[in-house]
This record gives C-alpha cells, structure tokens and sequence, in this order.
C-alpha cells in the first residue's frame, strides 16, 4: 500500500521524477519525461498512453511505516534531499548518490543522512527560511506545536574524521538537533493532531529574515507565523481541519493559506486575515491545492479534491480580484470614465452624498429616475449602463 507520493528533483538531474513509497518501506522512483517524449500531441503537450504500465527505474528498500514525505534542500547545498516521516515519531533524511557518471542514467542509491527522534507523531514536514535565510526543516507536532530539526551531518563527519585523527577532544556535549516550540500558552487539546506549512510567499516585501509559515489543528485553530516568535494572527473555526496548503489566487505574489475540512470547507486566509470560504460539493478523504496545468497549456490556480465517493474534483483557475472587502464606491472611483460622468450630470465628485444618490436611484430606480426629468434621461441611461457594466468587480 502507498502511503507517500511525490514530484520532485530527488535525484539532482534538473528534471522531475515522480517517488512512491510503501507502507512495507519500499521506494520506488518513475521518470515519466522519457515515457512523454513518446506521445506529443499537435499542442506540443505528451500525453501518456492509457494501456502502457509505467515501470519505476529504481527501487530501494528503506524503513518502513512511512507517513509523510518531502522533496527539497534542507541543509542549504543547493541539491534537494528526501526527507520521510515515520509512524513511530522518527524522521530519516536521505540523500541520492550516484554509482555512475553519466548524468542522464539513473544509477545509485539513497544514503540515509540522519535520523531524527520526536515527542510526538509528525502530520507534515516542510522548509521555511531562518533568520540567516537558510533553510530550516520543520516538521508539526500535536497541540499546534512545531520541532525545527537541525541538519548535522557535515558537523558531525567532520568531528569523526577529527576523533580518528587523535587531534579532538575525547568527549563532546551532544548537540541538540529537534527544537521544540509551541505557539501558543493556550492548548485546548495537547494531543490534536497539526499541520503546517512553510515558506510562504509575501511579495515585494520579501526579505532575508525569517519566513511566513502556517499552522492548522483539527480542531478548527489557524495560525499565520513570522519565524519562531511573531504571532501574525490566529482564527478559530468550527470545523475540522485536516489539510493545509498555500496559493496566491489573488496574483499579487502574497501566497493564501488554503485548509481544508472533512467535510469539504474550504478557507482562504491572507495576510491581513482577511477570510474567503468555499463549500466543496462532498466530504473529501484528501485535499490540495497548487499550479496546475488543466488547459491551454499553462499553470493557473487550482483546488483539488477527492472524495469519498472516489471521486476527483479540479476547480481549475481559480482567481479573486481582492480579498479585502471594498464597496461599488470604491471601485467606481477609480475609474475614469465615472468621474466624466459625474461631470457631464453635474455632480461633484467630492460630494460623497450626491454621488451615493445617484448610484442608489440608478441601480434601484432606474425607470423613476428617467421619468422624472427629460433633461436627465440621457444622463440616466448613461449611467445606468455603465453601473450595470461594472458590477462584475464585486
């Protein structure tokens, strides 16, 4: 039985593989973009014939009981490691070694790195910049608590090659490689089960220092954090949240925290704790959300759901025009063509009143208003179509 899936660059080669692991512990590595050269459809796009069973080029025995799974760079050399999360509270880093020279051949091994002991059970792992911008492995533990797991590896080969040379001490201090951090003093139940996710984009306001990173409990707690001590803000919910990813469907670069609950609400928070909530048709098993590529051959927002009922739903390109709340004043006043209006009527544009009069008669009176004078009945007509043009943006 599979219990992780992944997409990434584990092997360093430039290019994607697809990493299934199995609950017996049994790691098998696809490269599906040989298999796509095969099939160019007109569009370019390579579709993969139904009938052919893809066969992984390597296969690898490692602990079992995995529960989770990462691809990234986690110690800050520019090459990604494979991190596994386990059901016995231990997380093992391993590193892909190749046996041969020649780039395009997949021909190796996973090394493991380090092994790493947890108080509690780990729901997710993920990669936020530190202080210093390097990256820091994080992995959630229960009670909306996180550990921060230190990267040793290097520190520790080189005090062993010293210990063999004689030219070391004799005994060291272990070093501390899991940081504990709860976020909160208040924990309604210690042993909720938590999720998190790191580096979350903010834009033009990216800096060196620590990253954004999101917490979600199961029983309905949403946290936004700015390194181990800013609290940005925290929503409690009434629902039950099991998934928790991030996305900018506002294309502002401010990437949104996305949770999901079992019974398919969805919530869109961003920075500012501005809050969008959306129903999804079933309870789901499984949920995520990313830049997928559904049609015309780009990348563009989606959710995507699975349900129960062993269904796939994919709501694809899913864009806001804001988040915050705005009203038809607002985006009438910032537009041009409104304030030429207003001028041609008549009216000044400073005066908040006679403005909020007119849109309310338009809108709600609209064949009063022309019949009350002829010398407004053009000037009526040219502002009911044009309010009735604009209210796509609320």
């Amino acid at each position: 039985m599979l219990t992780c899936v992944r997409v990434g660059d584990v092997c360093n080669k430039g290019k994607n593989f697809v990493v299934a692991v199995s609950a017996e512990g049994w790691f098998h590595l696809f490269d599906l973009t040989s298999l796509n050269s095969k099939y160019p459809d007109a569009s370019g796009h390579h579709e993969l014939a139904g009938a052919e069973e893809q066969k992984p080029v390597f296969k690898q025995h490692i602990p079992a009981n995995t529960k989770v799974m990462l691809i990234n760079d986690i110690d800050g050399d520019g090459k990604c490691e494979l991190v596994v999360g386990y059901t016995d509270r231990v997380v093992r880093a391993f590193r892909w070694e190749d046996s041969s020279e020649n780039s395009d051949n997949v021909s190796g091994q996973l090394i493991l790195l380090k092994k790493w002991l947890l108080e509690g059970q780990v729901d997710s792992l993920s990669v936020n910049p530190g202080p210093d911008g390097s990256p820091e492995l994080m992995v959630s533990q229960p009670g909306c608590g996180y550990a921060i797991l230190l990267c040793t590896w290097d520190t520790e080969q080189r005090d062993a090659a010293v210990g063999r040379d004689g030219s070391g001490p004799s005994s060291e201090a272990p070093v501390r490689d899991v940081i504990l951090h709860q976020t909160s003093g208040r924990i309604h139940n210690k042993n909720v089960s938590t999720h998190l996710i790191g580096s979350i984009a903010r834009g033009s306001s990216e800096n060196s220092g620590s990253g954004l990173f999101a917490l979600c409990t199961l029983d309905g707690t949403l946290k936004l954090m700015e390194g181990a001590d800013k609290l940005l803000w925290s929503v409690q919910v009434d629902h039950q949240l099991f998934a928790l990813e991030k996305l900018d469907v506002t294309g502002n670069g401010h990437e949104e925290v996305i949770a999901c609950a079992w019974d398919g609400q969805t919530y869109i928070i961003d920075h500012n704790r501005t809050v969008a909530r959306f129903q999804a048709d079933e309870n789901v098993s499984a949920f995520c959300a990313g830049l997928y590529a559904c049609k015309e051959g780009s990348n563009s927002p989606c959710l995507v759901y699975v349900s129960f009922s062993q269904k796939i739903y994919i709501y694809w390109d899913v864009q806001l025009e804001r988040m915050e709340s705005t009203n038809l004043l607002k985006i009438l006043d910032c537009d041009p063509e409104f304030g030429s209006l207003l001028q041609e009527l008549g009216i000044d544009r400073s005066d908040v009143s006679a403005v909020k009069n007119l849109i309310h008669k338009t809108l709600y009176f609209p064949e009063k208003y022309h019949l009350s004078s002829p010398s407004q009945d053009a000037a009526g007509m040219d502002s009911s179509a044009h309010c009735s043009g604009i209210q796509d943006p609320l």
